[in-house]
C-alpha cells in the first residue's frame, strides 16, 4: 500500500497542503503516521477522492464519440508553417499538444484564447513510475 505525505499529495491534486489536511480533519481523507511520525495517507484513498471531486468542463460539443479521453481545454499557442501546424490547449493543470495539418487549423478556425477539445484514442498509452519502483 503506497503512503503519500500530506505535500506529495497535495502536489499530485494541484492543491494546497492544508486543502490536504482539511479534508483529513474533515474525515473525507484517512491519515496514519510513517515511521517518521509525519501524516500520511493512503494512495489509493486519495485518487479515489480525486475521482469523485473531478469537476471537468461539459463537452460543448454535443458530439456522440466512442473515444473516452476527451480534454476540454483552452488554446494557448499555434505554430503553423506552410502545411502543419502544432497547437496546444492548456485543460485544467494539463498541457496537450497536437500536431495537425495548418489547413485543419484554419477549417475549425483555431485561434489562441478558442475553446477546444483534445479528443484521444490510442492504442499505445506509455506509463511510468518513479524510479526505484515496482
Amino acid at each position: 500500500m503506497t503512503q503519500l505525505r500530506i505535500n506529495d499529495a497535495a502536489r499530485f491534486l494541484a492543491v494546497s497542503d492544508d486543502t490536504v489536511r482539511r479534508w483529513i480533519d474533515g474525515g473525507l481523507l484517512g491519515s496514519t503516521k510513517d515511521a517518521s511520525g509525519r501524516a500520511v495517507v493512503d494512495a489509493l484513498e486519495l485518487a479515489g477522492l480525486a475521482r469523485r471531486n473531478a469537476v471537468l468542463p461539459g463537452d460543448p460539443s454535443d458530439i456522440g464519440r466512442s473515444a473516452r479521453n476527451r480534454f476540454v481545454g483552452i488554446v494557448t499557442d499555434i505554430l503553423t508553417d506552410t502545411v502543419m501546424a502544432q497547437v496546444e490547449l492548456q485543460c485544467g493543470p494539463h498541457r496537450v499538444v497536437s500536431l495537425m495539418s495548418s489547413e485543419a487549423v484554419r477549417d475549425l478556425g483555431l485561434e489562441k484564447g478558442s475553446i477546444a477539445i483534445a479528443v484521444v484514442k490510442a492504442t499505445t498509452v506509455i506509463i511510468e513510475t518513479p524510479a526505484g519502483k515496482g
